[in-house]
């Protein structure tokens, strides 16, 4: 055994003896960092939008990273609200740390086009754990057959309804098929007064800013949408690409957000509100329905109960008229790249493929997706990690797990002891696989959309908006859909339709999101 797997194991072992008494670990107890070969440490700069509250420098959970894998951190957590803007001018100046996380939107593929990223696909066979993962997480993000990023790997049909059950029994709510099922529970939850405390301040569900996000197969819009027959993100009708917002199910998706804020049943802020203010409207017992990951209705009880501890909570899947549906995902939740500016050589590229590639590794895995034995889970007796606490993971843990490769479930560290409804959760983002709907354009290219895409998403995120805010109308959603044709979205379509069919007639599938 080496040298950095005694010294994670024996760090555990600490911060479990320190829990025992009742003792704090304080960092001067925590073994340094040193390397065996007398070489200079490997420094690794990150940039990554902030999970959950602030992350302290040196954490535990930080420290046991840098010992395992012999490097030193400067991870820079951005908040979330902040970051599209700083990653893009941290981009257009080329100030870049080593490692920064992209998504697969207009503003990454301007920089791909402009040859600022390192291709790496050609070297991840040198990586026994990142060449292990299924082929359609890298597949999925490539462009133009390339690979240029390292996902944070994801399951493709995440999607859930998480909801109060002890409301929805009380009201007599089921789990909502069509557009009428949803404005009725949006309905009858903002006017019954659920919390009983005389005040009419509870919703349905609370959106935010992200609820029409373009890029994201995720966004409320999308899987609502979906479930009432429209594509996900882009379709196919009559052998030709067309974007969701062109379609009839999308548009009385729309019709239905435009009522119930007519009507005073969503918050009026939706539009501006970011994914925090949602977070703590749920977390304080203000909204029925969460839309979010099916394994993550344990996290979200968890949450409430600390200040609704009566509150019962549950998963419903997406079910539409023909059944039941939810937009696939791309099986990540954005990708490293790495910059040529901060790069500069390919033994330095690999230096940090080497990095990533541990992190899969057996007692990696355990630490991102389980965290400390004693501190935060403990073994069962058929080996498997128990959580012990789940709000202190949730604020230790969990902001590496959700920006570090992992695989929460189906990884090789520690299996996890589910409780009931995690194991529910866990068991609908398996069974939802089989009801996911693909994004057909997920890996086609258009130069067109490369060069317009921000004003062309821009143009019509700002019409959504405005129509379901009422200031403009069914004829002007019309013009404002015919406007983005003519600012370029036409030629959009052309181009994707074109890849399309080029790869459909090569029996390359264009719509590929399942494994291999």
């Amino acid at each position: 055994m080496n040298r950095a797997r005694i010294a994670v194991r024996t760090f555990s072992l600490a911060v479990t003896a320190a829990s025992l008494t009742g003792c704090v670990v304080q960092h001067e107890q925590l073994p340094t960092i040193d390397d065996q070969s007398g070489s200079p440490l490997l420094e690794i700069s990150i940039a990554t939008p902030q999970v959950g509250d602030t992350t302290k420098k040196d954490n535990e959970i930080e420290l046991a990273i840098e010992q395992y894998t012999n490097v030193k951190l400067d991870i820079q957590w951005i908040p979330p609200a902040a970051y599209e803007d700083k990653k893009s001018i941290m981009l257009a100046s080329k100030e870049l740390p080593k490692a920064i996380k992209l998504t697969q939107n207009v503003t990454t593929l301007s920089a791909i086009e402009s040859g600022l990223l390192w291709e790496i696909g050609p070297l991840l066979n040198e990586y026994k754990n990142l060449s292990a993962a299924q082929a359609m997480y890298y597949d999925n993000i490539k462009v133009d057959g390339r690979l240029y990023g390292l996902p944070l790997y994801r399951d493709v049909a995440r999607g859930g309804i998480i909801y109060r059950r002890d409301w929805f029994d009380a009201l007599g709510l089921t789990n909502p098929v069509t557009l009428d099922d949803w404005y009725h529970l949006m309905r009858v939850i903002a006017e019954s007064d659920p919390d009983r405390n005389g005040a009419r301040d509870t919703y349905g569900l609370f959106l935010d800013e992200s609820y029409n996000d373009p890029a994201s197969s995720a966004a409320f819009m999308t899987r609502i949408a979906v479930t009432q027959g429209a594509p996900n993100k882009w379709g196919v009708e009559n052998g030709r690409i067309v974007a969701e917002f062109m379609t009839s199910p999308y548009f009385e998706t729309m019709k239905l957000l435009r009522k119930l804020y007519q009507q005073q049943l969503i918050n009026p802020d939706f539009a501006v509100v970011q994914a925090a203010d949602t977070d703590a409207k749920w977390n304080t017992g203000k909204a029925g329905v969460r839309i979010s990951n099916a394994s993550s209705a344990a996290g979200s009880h968890e949450r409430l109960a600390k200040n609704v501890p009566s509150a019962a909570v549950d998963v419903m899947p997406f079910i539409g008229p023909a059944g039941r549906m939810l937009p696939a995902e791309p099986g990540n939740n954005g990708f490293y790249v790495f910059p040529k500016a901060t790069v500069s050589t390919e033994a330095e590229l690999k230096q940090l493929l080497a990095f990533f590639d541990k992190l899969l590794e057996p007692e990696m895995s355990t630490l991102l997706t389980r965290g400390m034995e004693g501190r935060h889970y403990t073994i069962t007796a058929d080996g498997k990690a128990e959580l012990k606490d789940l709000s202190l993971f949730q604020q230790e843990v969990k902001p590496y797990r959700d920006s570090l490769p992992s695989f929460e479930v189906g990884g090789r560290g520690l299996p996890l002891q589910f409780n009931s409804l995690q194991g529910k959760g866990w068991k609908m983002v398996e069974d939802n696989l089989k009801h996911a709907v693909p994004n057909v354009a997920l890996t086609l290219t258009s130069k067109v959309y490369m060069q317009r895409g921000v004003e062309l998403d821009a143009l019509i995120r700002d019409a959504q908006t405005q129509y379901i805010m009422g200031k403009i109308d069914d004829a002007g959603w019309q013009a404002a859909v015919e406007n983005w044709k003519q600012a370029g979205g036409a030629q959009v379509l052309e181009e994707f339709t074109r890849e399309y069919a080029k790869r459909r007639a090569g029996d390359v599938g264009a719509d590929r999101f399942t494994p291999q």
